[in-house]
């Protein structure tokens, strides 16, 4: 089909850090995917890469070579978390606590299959 643009992501909110009951341990986010409900459905989502945008105010060069003030933070979901579909994502470089709540972008690659 001529125009018709394939996303090649799945969209997931972050909902916060990995925590017990007194620590938090930021350097691990909780992400809930769209419409993965069961614990089941996440093994297809191991070792996908996720992707945090946010806007940033002064705009950088990108690889392309266009000015942006988008900037991103790259993750790999590295386990599951309860039973109702959550994941755990490990990124490069800790997610604010501004992110939580936020959009996350979760990667169809590398595939499995």
């Amino acid at each position: 089909m001529p125009g018709h643009e394939v996303r090649l992501y799945c969209k997931g909110i972050m909902l916060g850090y990995k925590r017990g009951l007194r620590n938090q341990y930021p350097q691990q986010a909780r992400i809930k995917i769209e419409n993965v409900d069961d614990r089941k459905d996440v093994d297809f989502y191991l070792g996908k890469r996720v992707a945090y945008l946010y806007k940033a105010k002064t705009t950088k060069t990108n690889r392309n070579g266009k000015e942006s003030c988008v900037r991103v933070i790259w993750g790999k979901v590295i386990g599951k978390h309860g039973n109702n579909g959550c994941v755990r994502a490990k990124f490069r470089s800790n997610l604010p606590p501004s992110s939580i709540g936020k959009s996350v972008r979760v990667m169809l690659y590398p595939s499995n299959v």
